[in-house]
């Protein structure tokens, strides 16, 4: 079993936080900068706002998931569990934080916690997010933003 449970990827964005934001917190934006490539879509209008709130999203395999969001900070921090419909949370969480460094300049991290995942059958693509997978997701973040 790998010891790794917590994958992490940072990088300076030049772009202000609440802008970088607005493209995690809007589920809609989420796979213009998917870094697993396995977001296909999410139905406009479900912005996140707080702890507690639900978002679907589509996967490119055509499984749905509800993503229940179990950190908010706006502007700054949101984490979501994401489940099966109807059924509970397997135990791993997706968490961006955003620190400002200026006006226009966001140190950006992304982190993978599977530390908790219940659910042996997805040990093995949990195994397989990567700290170079997070980057990508951050790189594309980065991109939008700075564009």
């Amino acid at each position: 079993m790998s010891s790794v449970m917590v994958v992490t990827a940072e990088r300076e964005v030049r772009a202000a936080a609440d802008m970088i934001f607005e493209l995690i917190a809007d589920p809609a934006r989420q796979p213009e900068w998917d870094g697993n490539d396995n977001l296909d879509r999410a139905e406009p209008g479900q912005r996140v706002h707080g702890v507690g709130d639900v978002f679907r999203t589509l996967l490119t395999n055509g499984a749905v998931r509800e993503n229940h969001v179990v950190e908010f900070d706006e502007g700054r921090v949101i984490a979501w569990q994401p489940a099966e419909i109807g059924k509970p949370r397997p135990g791993h969480l997706w968490r961006w934080e955003l620190m400002p460094i200026a006006d226009d300049h966001t140190l950006v991290r992304h982190t993978y916690d599977w530390s908790e995942l219940t659910d042996p059958a997805r040990l093995v693509r949990a195994r397989a997010t990567t700290s170079e997978a997070l980057a990508r997701s951050v790189a594309r973040l980065a991109r939008l933003a700075e564009d």
